[in-house]
């Protein structure tokens, strides 16, 4: 469905119906009006029924992990577009090798192909949540039965469903058609693409303008909900985002980029005004407390690694800072989680190497494999059982199934190439995160996508601080070192200047948030050509049996190369526009290169 079909006014009913499963706390919303009859006169007669149109806009928000109701490129995600994930799914559908790694993809897809971008504007759920925002805001004076303090609250809250819908379309597109209203069937449909500098400006305050309304937590009954620590964890990312390299420069990444894509001039400013909101931020957080990361029980490595998991996994948690729902239960997740869906994701050994030994040194870009000198993944423990003792940072193991772990069936993860069940299609690792061991350990275990968590705000506020200050200052490193102490870690060696302190904080970034949607979108802002074209790699592993290995020889391999590896073009940091929709002659035009 195009953007502006979804813009015509039809039955509120028809999407609002479709928020049956979405649920704030443990309390349901009452049932949907009869679909014979439904106005907004009797939508907004009572402040259940006005918070179902509330909901619809909640429900549409962008979701990291394949579900029925929002699936992008092909059911795969957006770490198959990274250095840190290879798609070997061979399917018509699959995104990423049909249309990314091919170098396939245009703004005249065919109707096999379309749909299955990264994002295709105009046909996302970001103008439902929009629309259904603004039908919100404007028709909130008619509810008779809350207080301005409740009214005033769900506005902000409506408002920032339209933030987060905006920022999503920014961070891929650039300058976009902001609507600041809901579009009516008789309004002419002349909306001009604005700048990057005024979407940017709109978003921030629009978010402002929610702030001083919503509350800084919410209570378990409302989990879910907007809150303030959200809305100002989301004013830093879109900063940090604007401020970064590709769009903050004198030099504009393509040259056929314009003001519709990027800043075009540098502006030191920028960078103190993402400062400014980390600062924003961290005083609310000193004043109102609550939010922190989740700890472990106990100093030891299983222990840091389940803290991790409640923190990205659990609804609830007091590091989530907003959080998005498409479903209650574990079948939400079935695209991603179900066994052959599996095998489509795999990490690469680039990713694996990142994470560093368990005290927090780093692992050596030569190490060898063939002859290591130290257990890469686990030491035998001496009971002949896998998958023995750790040896590295504990997120490694959450977020990758690495040789000798245990994975979701309780069994070694086939992995090794003399598993019973290894498939050689793969890189020798598959994705764990969302995954979990067990499958018990999934059954009522409500789901979600934990769209910011407070470790991304610390680390980019230690970001904004280095970049403002031009080198790392003792908050910054405490942001960082905040993040890795959860896990075990060491500190940051001290002494690092501004670019040194820029790369330990970016792969920090790809440590924590493995399936986030971070990656991508930091690869793009700061325009990491060397991460787009590097030679990417695979591990083959044998065990010293099938079942229950706990010894392993290596071997690395090289992954096929991408399209962007042999012909680089930075046209591919943001999305075409799909030339039917600049065809609309409604305002959109094409980003450049495309």
């Amino acid at each position: 469905m195009k953007v502006f079909e979804l813009l015509i006014l039809a039955s509120i009913l028809m999407l609002i119906s479709s928020c049956a499963d979405i649920r704030f706390g443990d309390a349901g919303l009452s049932k949907a009006p009869e679909s014979s009859g439904a106005t907004i006169d009797s939508l907004f007669s009572s402040i259940q029924d006005a918070d179902k149109v509330l909901v619809a806009a909640y429900s549409y928000l962008p979701y990291c992990l394949p579900v029925d109701s929002d699936t992008k490129l092909g059911d795969n995600t957006l770490e198959s577009l990274t250095d840190l994930q290879q798609s070997v799914r061979n399917h018509v559908s699959d995104g990423p090798r049909n249309l990314y790694y091919n170098g396939a993809l245009n703004s005249t897809l065919s109707s096999q192909d379309a749909g299955n971008e990264a994002y295709r504007f105009g046909s996302e759920n970001d103008y439902r949540a929009i629309r259904y925002g603004w039908i919100f805001i404007e028709n909130a004076h008619r509810i008779p039965d809350i207080t301005d303090e409740v009214r005033n609250r769900k506005i902000a809250e409506a408002k920032m469903c339209i933030a987060i819908a905006y920022s999503n379309m920014m961070r891929y597109v650039g300058g976009i058609p902001v609507l600041d209203h809901s579009i009516q069937v008789n309004e002419e449909m002349k909306f001009p693409r604005w700048t990057f500098s005024d979407t940017v400006d709109w978003i921030v305050d629009l978010i402002d303008s929610a702030v001083p309304y919503l509350p800084w937590k919410v209570d378990a009954l409302e989990d879910g909900r907007m809150t303030r620590a959200g809305a100002l964890g989301l004013k830093l990312r879109v900063l940090c985002f604007a401020a970064s390299d590709t769009f903050n420069s004198d030099t504009p990444y393509h040259p056929q980029a314009t003001e519709y894509q990027c800043y075009m001039n540098y502006d030191h400013g920028r960078w103190e005004r993402a400062k400014d909101a980390a600062d924003e931020f961290m005083k609310e957080w000193q004043e109102n407390g609550y939010y922190d990361l989740v700890q472990p029980e106990e100093p030891t490595h299983m222990a840091r690694r389940l803290a991790y998991r409640k923190g990205y996994y659990d609804r609830g948690m007091c590091e989530t800072l907003i959080s998005i729902r498409k479903g209650y239960d574990v079948g939400t997740h079935y695209r991603f989680v179900d066994y052959n869906a599996r095998l489509y994701a795999c990490p690469t050994l680039n990713w694996a190497n990142m994470y560093p030994w368990e005290d927090g040194t780093d692992f050596p870009e030569d190490f060898d494999w063939k002859n290591p000198p130290k257990q890469p993944f686990f030491t035998p423990d001496g009971s002949g059982n896998p998958p023995g003792i750790p040896t590295r940072d504990p997120r490694l193991y959450e977020n990758i199934a690495v040789p000798g772990d245990i994975y979701a069936d309780g069994t070694v993860a086939p992995v090794h190439k003399n598993h019973p069940n290894y498939k050689p299609e793969g890189t020798g690792f598959r994705a764990m995160k969302y995954v979990l061991q067990d499958e018990d350990e999934r059954s009522n275990r409500p789901v979600h996508w934990a769209y910011l968590r407070l470790p991304e705000v610390l680390l980019s506020a230690a970001e904004a601080y280095n970049e403002a200050d031009g080198a790392p200052s003792a908050e910054a490193y405490g942001f960082v070192n905040r993040v890795r102490a959860r896990v075990g870690l060491s500190p940051l060696p001290e002494g690092m200047d501004k670019m040194a302190f820029r790369k330990a904080v970016l792969k920090e970034r790809a440590l924590e948030f493995g399936y986030e949607e971070v990656r991508w979108f930091d690869l793009v802002r700061w325009g990491m050509k060397d991460d787009f074209t590097k030679t990417l790699y695979g591990l083959y592993s044998t065990g010293n049996e099938q079942n229950n290995p706990t010894e392993f020889t290596f071997e690395p391999f090289e992954l096929p190369k991408r399209h962007w590896a042999i012909i680089w073009d930075s046209k591919w940091y943001l999305a075409p526009i799909p030339k039917v929709e600049i065809d609309k002659n409604y305002g959109m035009t094409q980003n450049p290169g495309w």
